[in-house]
């Protein structure tokens, strides 16, 4: 039967729920005299990652913490960024280091993330604290794929034993997020299946799924064909597309299609605001828990 009133899950909220959360630990490191600060470098002019800046700058704002952007000219030397991360290691002011990505084309995205000193990976995308979240050991962890965790905790979404589909494999959220789902722990426990451009039969496996996860960047792929009726959609895509009755221009979708597929499923995230907000607020999360460390040390 088809479902007229899924539950739509409010990254806005849940996120802030996370915030709340987080502010005791705040407060103890406050008497400590310690005030987490995150670094962020960002390269270029992207327009997309100059909103997701500002965004992070006023969460981090909000929460009383500090941070601090380095904004690089598009065409930067590998040299320069290098130097600048080295800095940003040594300095005390700050906890965590992030490295907006996209970087322009001529820069390693990979070389600039090995840079940056693992107790600083305020993203958690450095290979060694990728290694210890698929050992199950404490480090930060990607920001997107904690943040759809926190989503499914909060919204009381219990992955134990459920299959969980997961559309693309990139290393900032496919791969992570199959990883955490498929952890031995309380928001894991999931059997995990990862499709991707050379999948056979996609839309046969992804109505497989109990809980299903888009993470493609292709706008509205994802439809009715995809989803089994009751079906959980987390969807992490956030595409822009053209409208000229908006006011922009454009408007935002995810990569899953919004409308044709909320009466057939249990619970959705919308686009915008489902786990864009998360991602901020893991982000804070990564940069207490960081500034943690040499305090409790």
């Amino acid at each position: 039967m088809p479902n007229s009133n899924p539950l739509i899950i409010d990254g806005k909220v849940i996120s802030e729920k996370v915030c709340d959360s987080l502010k005791p630990r705040i407060e103890r490191l406050a008497e400590k005299g310690i005030v987490p600060g995150l670094a962020v470098v960002l390269v270029g002019d992207d327009p997309a990652s100059k909103v997701y800046v500002g965004m992070k700058a006023r969460a981090f704002e909000k929460m009383k913490l500090y941070s601090e952007t380095i904004h690089l000219p598009k065409d930067t030397d590998r040299e320069t960024v290098l130097n600048l991360i080295d800095d940003l290691n040594k300095n005390d002011k700050f906890h965590g280091i992030l490295v907006q990505l996209p970087l322009p084309s001529h820069l390693d995205e990979m070389e600039v993330i090995m840079k940056i000193n693992p107790d600083k990976d305020a993203d958690g995308l450095h290979p060694l604290n990728l290694g210890k979240m698929i050992l199950g050991v404490d480090g930060p962890l990607p920001c997107t794929p904690h943040g759809i965790l926190m989503l499914l905790k909060y919204s009381d979404i219990d992955t134990s034993g459920k299959h969980c589909v997961v559309i693309g494999r990139s290393n900032i959220v496919g791969k992570p997020i199959a990883n955490l789902l498929a952890q031995k722990s309380a928001s894991g426990n999931a059997t995990v299946t990862v499709c991707h451009s050379r999948t056979r039969d996609l839309q046969s496996i992804a109505r497989q799924a109990d809980i299903l996860i888009a993470a493609i960047g292709r706008p509205e792929f994802v439809d009715h064909r995809f989803v089994r009726e009751g079906a959980v959609i987390i969807d992490v895509g956030v595409n822009r597309v053209d409208d000229p009755t908006a006011k922009r221009g454009y408007r935002l979708v995810g990569d899953v299609n919004f409308d044709d597929v909320k009466d057939i499923v249990s619970a959705i995230t919308p686009v915008p605001g489902g786990v864009g907000p998360m991602t901020i607020s893991m982000l804070i999360a990564n940069t207490v828990y960081l500034a943690e460390k040499p305090a409790s040390n």
